[in-house]
């Protein structure tokens, strides 16, 4: 089921059940230059839930604890989701998603799964840390997307809501708090990530 889950983030098109955020809002006339930005920011953000599909697996993977591979299992489903708002958003823009893809979900599986075999308290922690270093990742993509964008900009602003609710759910479930220079190494790590997929 891990197998045909991996195949189905890298290769088929993710399916949703809510609706595509800012769907209703006319395109904005943007010039070449600012479309290609706001694909490549796009895709960046479509690379980071094609991460977290594979850290929500590896964690469940090596979780000993039903309730919090259940909560993991319902966070993945809305990350889902926001795998297909992405990965539209992209299309429309005219841009293309990463090529790396394979290579982010490889390390994020082996990340998640390392997290979920340090137990319960510790797999969460490192949940709610990843949850606010995306959040605040998208608040800087809100800043750098063009103003009359709006169609990504209610993307990026949903996904934040739902980020953040994440990072909750994890602390009210017991997360443990991550020692700084593991924060930091995922930070150093973030943002690498980032910076490669805006380009490839």
């Amino acid at each position: 089921m891990g197998f045909d889950r991996a195949l189905r983030t890298l290769f088929a098109s993710a399916p949703t059940t809510r609706g595509v955020p800012g769907c209703e809002i006319a395109e904005a006339d943007l010039s070449a230059g600012e479309r290609r930005h706001a694909g490549a920011l796009m895709r960046v953000n479509h690379v980071g839930e094609v991460c977290a599909q594979a850290l929500y697996q590896g964690q469940a993977m090596t979780c000993k604890e039903p309730a919090i591979r259940e909560a993991m299992a319902i966070a993945a489903d809305e990350e889902t989701e926001h795998l297909a708002w992405t990965e539209r958003r992209i299309d429309e823009l005219g841009g293309r998603q990463s090529v790396l893809n394979p290579l982010w979900y490889l390390g994020s599986l082996a990340f998640g799964a390392l997290a979920g075999k340090l137990g319960g308290r510790w797999n969460l922690g490192f949940l709610a840390e990843t949850e606010r270093q995306v959040e605040a990742h998208l608040d800087h993509h809100l800043a750098q997307l063009p103003w009359q964008d709006k169609r990504s900009r209610a993307i990026v602003e949903q996904m934040k809501i739902d980020e953040a609710g994440h990072a909750d759910m994890a602390v009210r479930l017991g997360a443990r708090e991550l020692p700084a220079p593991l924060k930091a190494a995922m930070r150093v790590t973030a943002r690498i990530m980032t910076g490669t997929a805006y380009y490839f």
